[in-house]
């Protein structure tokens, strides 16, 4: 299974990070760095009207390798102008991600920075801190009910804001009970990787009103975004779609106004 080969590779390139950096040395790291905007990845999203969350990534297993048609730069600035937050790719086995694409955006952008990875150890949460996120990703699907629980109030500790993904009724259950401010929907099955938009809508009523609700993968098309503007999201994740594309900043206006 594709989820289980991420989570080992992520296991083995954590312990040569820890040879590097050690875990006490990059927890003092994250203590000395201080927040730059508390709460904003929240806020951001909770706004009246739809919110999108514009994300940088170069592969992905489901997809290869993306090929982006401008670059870095021209992305966040095309972001910068049309989206309220970016979420950056730092899972390098699998998604050809790194933290370096993280620490180069926040030099770019004001705007909130989700790091989404595989967040299976405290380490990657001081890091996160360190190099200038302001948001991290819980996936439920390969955490235990203590883990989301600890780590959830570690990212509150370090005034993270969390996101926290589920795909399935199970999931959302288990999601509810560290009581998070923002919950994702993944359309896209970790296990098998099939997309389906009928997951955010099944789950929507699972999900109580108060929440930030986050449409996640699979989103392509104004379609797409009709469909789930009527599920009731209040915001979407998308990647694939910006990336391709060579004018972001048009794309996301237009989906805004749908």
């Amino acid at each position: 299974m594709i989820l289980d080969e991420i989570v080992t590779d992520k296991k083995k390139r954590l312990m040569e990070q820890k040879k590097s950096i050690s875990p006490q040395e990059m927890r003092k790291m994250a203590e000395q760095t201080k927040t730059r905007n508390r709460d904003c990845f929240y806020s951001n999203l909770k706004k009246p009207g739809l919110s999108i969350i514009g994300e940088f990534k170069k592969a992905s297993p489901s997809l290869g390798k993306i090929t982006s048609k401008i670059d870095l730069l021209e992305r966040i600035e095309d972001y910068n102008a049309s989206v309220d937050a970016i979420s950056c790719l730092t899972e390098e086995d699998h998604f050809n991600g790194n933290a370096d694409y993280l620490i180069q955006i926040r030099k770019m952008s004001e705007l909130p920075i989700l790091r989404k990875d595989f967040m299976i150890d405290e380490y990657q949460f001081y890091e996160a801190k360190t190099i200038g996120a302001d948001a991290v990703l819980l996936i439920t699907a390969i955490l235990d009910d203590v883990q989301m629980h600890d780590f959830y109030q570690l990212a509150r500790q370090l005034e993270l804001d969390v996101l926290v993904e589920t795909h399935d009724e199970r999931e959302v259950d288990r999601a509810m009970k560290i009581n998070p401010r923002i919950i994702g929907v993944n359309n896209r099955n970790l296990k098998d990787f099939s997309i389906t938009l009928e997951t955010t809508k099944r789950l929507r009523s699972y999900v109580p009103e108060e929440k930030v609700f986050v449409a996640e993968s699979g989103i392509m098309g104004d379609d797409d975004v009709r469909f789930l503007r009527a599920c009731g999201v209040d915001a979407f994740l998308i990647g694939r779609a910006f990336m391709e594309s060579e004018n972001p900043k048009m794309l996301a206006g237009k989906w805004k106004e749908l």
